[in-house]
């Protein structure tokens, strides 16, 4: 197993001293290699779901176990070098370094995991199709081939689990289906595990595992 979630609860303080709840998941769990959709409105948890299992927020309550490690026992920065091993995220926003061309965006990643293979770097590159375009920065990119620098990033430390948020609110259309193939292929290929945040009822109908957050996720239960 891969990922699982127990008991995690999370909640926010509030102006008038009280708590928001957030999340309040008795039990997940995402087996190594699976891919699944998780479907959610806007305001529902997601980003602070992904958060926790990432280990970016701490949750109040409960355990995150990521290949049998639970997160919140790590020190922040034991968290940090954890994540930059094990947990590939590819953001809504891309979060590419702009002054950077494509192969540095992604050799940057590496580091984060105490090594920089550039060899490796340039196969995601050939991987995503951005081979000639190693050299340019993301301003010179399109909108597309900047999401596929992020993918390319994501993976760049061999992860057991890639965490994808949103990954094509901010593609035009017709390059929606082809960064979701992208994503879903390149895990394949790598026996990655995938967490795919979405809204949109057709990328989530492409997955055979589809979960609705409010299916789990009850903080309506968390007293205040």
């Amino acid at each position: 197993m891969t990922l699982e979630l127990r008991g995690v609860r999370k909640s926010y303080p509030q102006p008038d001293g009280g708590r928001l709840p957030v999340l309040n998941i008795s039990h997940f769990q995402l087996a190594a290699g699976e891919q699944m959709a998780l479907l959610g409105q806007s305001g529902g948890g997601k980003t602070t779901l992904l958060n926790v299992i990432a280990g970016i927020t701490l949750p109040d309550a409960g355990q995150v176990l990521l290949d049998g490690v639970e997160l919140s026992r790590l020190p922040e920065a034991g968290r940090d070098r954890f994540r930059a091993r094990k947990i590939g995220v590819v953001y809504q926003t891309f979060n590419l370094l702009p002054a950077f061309t494509a192969l540095e965006n992604v050799l940057v990643g590496m580091s984060f995991a105490g090594g920089v293979d550039r060899r490796r770097a340039l196969d995601l590159l050939r991987l995503v199709g951005l081979e000639r375009r190693a050299g340019h920065k993301p301003g010179q990119m399109s909108v597309g081939e900047q999401q596929r620098v992020a993918v390319a990033r994501a993976l760049a430390n061999r992860p057991s689990l890639l965490l994808a948020d949103e990954p094509t609110a901010n593609v035009d259309p017709r390059n929606q289906q082809a960064v979701l193939d992208l994503i879903r292929e390149s895990c394949a290929e790598g026996q990655v595990a995938l967490l795919l945040v979405t809204h949109s009822h057709e990328a989530a109908s492409q997955f055979s595992r589809v979960d609705r957050l409010d299916q789990f996720n009850h903080p309506e239960l968390v007293a205040p």
